[in-house]
């Protein structure tokens, strides 16, 4: 968090943490004025800059050093602050932008399905079965994470699209393929996952700020999809991963993340007998999770429960 703490504190605010991390501490006005943010980190430092520009005395001029990552969600925020009345002036596309005081109005809005959740659904709908019809709400605002669908198509999988709903049917094995993740990187987990079905390998690269999320979770995938029998190639942005000839059954540690709990549960029911850690971690960004996967057939109990 550190980078944004700076930029706050450069247009007034004052702030405290340990090295940028939790417990953090933010206090005085935010006048406003011209900032700084690196882009290469997490294109959510940009969004919140955005999001506060208006309400400040000045507005704010938001320079974005180096190449912005995850493009498509600073679309989303502009996008979205549009309907709230509120505008964002482009002076050179994810490199500056220029806010100005404004007062945020009411508004009427559809709020989309989540691609990155939906994404999830998709990779198990593809290594578990062909049954499963998705429901879902297209909205208006920009998804980055809808490239899931063109992922699917080059691995062999064929998406059928509808205005509310999506199935996928499934070839035996998966093509392979290289993947260029920077603006999407939260497909890296279900993305990755699809190596248990492959034939040939899947390369996912360009990816470095996903080590800069919750967790590292080029590292994690890359130690967790291992015991499982995947032939992983660890790399700075990326991953390649081979198949695995056999599976194997084993516990997976998510290290509480919410994502990386997801794709694993999704793996382990693939496998088949394996534990995963950390299941309240779900309820960060979708809580109905588990019930949601035994609704559909899927296997999943809980501690409490017994397994």
């Amino acid at each position: 968090m550190q980078p944004l703490l700076d930029a706050l504190e450069s247009i007034g605010a004052k702030c405290s943490s340990k090295d940028g991390k939790p417990p953090i501490t933010v206090k005085g006005k935010v006048s406003g004025g011209e900032v700084s943010i690196p882009g290469n980190i997490s294109s959510q430092f940009v969004s919140a800059l955005m999001i506060i520009a208006p309400r400040t005395e000045k507005g704010i001029v938001l320079n974005i050093e180096g190449d912005l990552v995850s493009k498509p969600y600073v679309d989303a925020t502009i996008t979205s602050m549009k309907k709230f009345n509120a505008n964002v002036e482009t002076t050179i596309p994810y490199k500056k932008y220029n806010v100005l005081p404004q007062k945020y109005k009411p508004t009427t809005l559809t709020i989309p399905s989540d691609f990155s959740s939906l994404a999830l659904l998709l990779s198990a709908a593809v290594l578990l079965g062909d049954n499963l019809t998705i429901e879902m709400t297209m909205g208006d605002l920009p998804q980055g994470d809808e490239k899931i669908i063109d992922v699917l198509e080059i691995l062999g999988v064929v998406v059928t699209l509808s205005k509310n709903t999506i199935t996928v049917k499934s070839p035996e094995q998966l093509e392979g393929g290289k993947f260029d993740l920077n603006d999407t990187p939260d497909l890296l987990p279900p993305l990755a996952i699809l190596a248990l079905k492959t034939s040939k390998p899947i390369e996912i690269y360009n990816v470095k700020h996903a080590r800069y999320k919750e967790t590292d979770r080029i590292a994690i995938l890359a130690r967790e999809l291992s015991k499982l029998g995947l032939k992983v190639k660890e790399k700075e942005d990326g991953l390649i991963l081979g198949h695995a000839t056999k599976p194997k059954s084993v516990h997976l540690n998510s290290e509480n993340d919410h994502r990386l709990f997801m794709a694993f549960c999704i793996a382990g029911m693939y496998v088949g007998d394996c534990t995963v850690s950390n299941p309240e971690s779900v309820s960060i960004s979708y809580p109905n999770f588990i019930s949601d996967m035994n609704k559909v057939g899927g296997k999943i109990k809980l501690p409490d429960e017994g397994l």
